[in-house]
């Protein structure tokens, strides 16, 4: 019995790519341990909210660059493979489209680089020229999506794997010398050039295993492919600009509403939350969307669903009852002793992000199948539920009510997600 059990896991495929993609993470968790304790260590709570402003500005910079078509990419490179004219059609599409659209992007950020500065930092702070350099590097970002979607699309997932691992590692020195060098600068510089970086080390890895340039042309652009990849953008730059932007307005009511510092220690929480969701977001990126893309029925998606749920959802349930019990030691080897409010934050947190993975598992699907409108009137209505609920619970339990409102909006989003997919989940008619 026990031999079979660890014949199932040898071969279980979800299970080997989550085992292999753990060591990435664990090395990138480790990196944003280190750099979280430098920043607590040199820039406080304060110091790391401001981090967080510049980090939603950056992600929505970043998305519209993209015009969010990296799903879009993984989808159609995993479908037209086999394919060398489509596979062309689908590579120069997105390739010219988002040369354009990132240019446009790059010197619209660097002449109103005070502006956005006023905006992400305020008045007092200047940091115009951390906006001009975020500009320039914006680029090489762009790039290093570009290759990294074609990976992922051709099933590549070992090349993506190192890719991660090299730049984790390079990332995380880079961070923690420009953090001990130039303390906030350096912080906020590291955030606009780590990711850019990271094209340099893809170019390397990829450089003698896939010569993708000869299927870039112009004259295989089309504009049919690109209505059907318009739909990924509408619903990837939709979350993009809306994500950040409800981050932003909670973290400013919490500021406004409390002060700059209950703002950090809410940012921490996320900063920890994000680490330990890593292990799952870089899982479903690599494993579902293009597992998804490939189904034709009802009961396989069915399957799929379950197969997830049985496989990874006990081990991240686990896991979370783990990061519980550990949390006060977490918060202090994160950060240091000033956070430990962050303790009350864990148990909403954690409650919060188990719906949301059991949610966003069937949520791929949208995404899939291009299910547009479905999908923007759930986003919709899930952001303002949490911003609504945010600052009602704010009023009358303080931080920690933010953190509920989090655990649940994504109840209902859970609720929400379960009725539109009914049919395909539960029905037992024929597909």
């Amino acid at each position: 019995m026990l031999n079979g059990f660890f014949k199932h896991i040898k071969s279980n495929v979800l299970i080997k790519l989550a085992s292999t993609n753990s060591i990435a993470v664990i090395i990138k968790v480790i990196g944003g341990f280190l750099t979280s304790k430098a920043i607590a260590q040199f820039l406080g709570a304060e110091g790391l909210a401001l981090v967080g402003n510049l980090r939603n500005f950056l992600s929505s910079a970043q998305a519209l660059s993209t015009l969010g078509l990296s799903n879009g990419l993984v989808k159609y490179i995993s479908e037209f493979k086999n394919n060398k004219l489509a596979l062309s059609k689908t590579i120069s599409t997105i390739f010219f489209i988002g040369f354009f659209s990132t240019l446009t992007i790059s010197l619209l950020m660097y002449l109103n680089a005070l502006a956005i500065s006023n905006y992400v930092f305020g008045t007092i702070l200047d940091y115009t020229r951390i906006v001009k350099i975020a500009a320039i590097a914006l680029p090489f970002y762009v790039l290093n999506v570009f290759i990294t979607g074609i990976l992922n699309g051709y099933g590549k997932f070992n090349s993506i794997i190192v890719i991660r691992i090299i730049g984790h590692v390079l990332g995380a020195s880079v961070t923690l010398l420009l953090i001990w060098q130039s303390q906030l600068f350096g912080a906020l510089l590291a955030v606009v050039t780590v990711e850019a970086l990271l094209f340099f080390v893809t170019l390397v890895v990829v450089v003698n295993r896939q010569n993708f340039l000869p299927l870039i042309k112009a004259e295989n652009c089309s504009f049919k492919l690109l209505k059907k990849l318009s739909s990924y953008s509408l619903m990837a730059l939709f979350s993009a600009f809306t994500i950040p932007l409800v981050t932003l307005l909670i973290r400013d009511y919490i500021a406004d509403n409390l002060d700059l510092k209950s703002a950090g220690y809410w940012e921490a929480m996320n900063r920890i939350s994000k680490y330990y969701l890593m292990f799952i977001s870089s899982l479903l990126a690599l494993y579902v969307l293009p597992k998804y893309a490939a189904l034709k029925t009802n009961k396989a998606f069915r399957k799929e669903v379950l197969y997830f749920y049985k496989t990874i959802m006990p081990i991240f349930g686990l896991g979370l009852i783990v990061i519980y019990l550990l949390r006060g030691f977490i918060v202090a080897f994160l950060f240091n002793d000033s956070f430990m409010v962050v303790e009350h934050l864990f148990k909403w947190q954690l409650l919060g992000d188990f719906f949301k993975v059991l949610s966003i598992v069937i949520a791929y699907q949208f995404l899939a199948k291009r299910m547009v409108v479905s999908y923007l009137v759930t986003e919709c209505l899930f952001y303002i539920t949490y911003y609504l609920l945010s600052i009602y619970f704010l009023d009358f339990y303080g931080l920690e009510g933010v953190n509920l409102a989090y655990l649940l909006t994504y109840m209902l989003y859970f609720i929400g997600i379960l009725f539109l997919f009914r049919k395909a989940l539960f029905s037992r008619t024929q597909d």
